[in-house]
């Protein structure tokens, strides 16, 4: 027996207001901004709160009164994009919030506590008014309780599909949080690369200065010896250098 989702029970309306929620998520706590929202110079967005926990996590030597950095200035890469943000004295509180963001988080929450119209949810195709409120865990797809006591699915074990919506929305997260945390492991990594090449091109400079010193000693404590000496040392030394 077919237990497809009836797609077209699904509004316009309800499709719009899911792909409204995907763009008012925070990429550090993955749930909804929570006000006040500030935008960062990459036009990017961050809760008042995520931005202050990456930028303490940044400037982990900065004096904190009762969890917050009190100290002016500081910096932190940008979790979307790694754009660096540069802070003024008054720190995160120095970022501007983002006002349309806020009121079109309040215009969801209001919307989104609207009684659910019945169209609006997913139905069986076998069973017309029976909601898809479980997950067949054997077939590994939603179906209706009519299908599980009498349909295709009355041999197959089953869980509310709320829980596995919950559970694999909490394994989607963890997946994403690795992930952050190994581009910020890479971009340390890169970092110090950096940092090591700038140690190495100074340990040139500083050996190429000393061989130089060196040379000009030699030249000044032979200045009476012959001119032949003299030639030979100058052409090794530019061959050197």
């Amino acid at each position: 027996m077919s237990t497809s989702l009836n797609y077209k029970s699904f509004s316009k309306e309800q499709q719009t207001m899911d792909n409204l929620e995907k763009q008012l998520i925070c990429p550090i706590c993955l749930e909804m901004f929570t006000k006040p929202v500030v935008i960062l110079p990459c036009q990017h967005n961050l809760c008042r709160k995520c931005a202050s926990d990456i930028f303490q996590a940044s400037n982990p030597y900065l004096p904190t009164r009762g969890g917050t950095t009190v100290a002016s200035g500081g910096r932190f890469r940008c979790p979307s994009c790694r754009h660096e943000v540069v802070l003024d004295r008054h720190g995160v509180y120095g970022l501007q919030r983002n006002l349309l963001v806020e009121n079109i988080i309040d215009i969801y929450k209001q919307e989104s506590t609207r009684p659910e119209r019945k169209c609006d949810q997913p139905m069986c195709e076998e069973h017309e008014d029976e909601k898809i409120n479980i997950y067949c865990l054997n077939c590994e797809m939603p179906t209706c309780s009519l299908c599980k006591v009498f349909g295709a699915h009355k041999d197959c074990q089953v869980a509310p599909l709320t829980n596995i919506y919950q559970r694999q929305k909490s394994e989607l997260s963890d997946g994403i949080a690795v992930l952050v945390g190994s581009n910020d492991r890479v971009q340390e990594i890169v970092t110090q690369l950096e940092e090591t090449c700038k140690v190495v091109e100074e340990c040139c400079r500083r050996q190429k200065e000393q061989l130089c010193e060196k040379f000009d000693y030699l030249y000044s404590d032979s200045c009476c010896s012959a001119g032949g000496f003299w030639s030979r040392l100058t052409q090794q030394r530019a061959r050197l250098l």
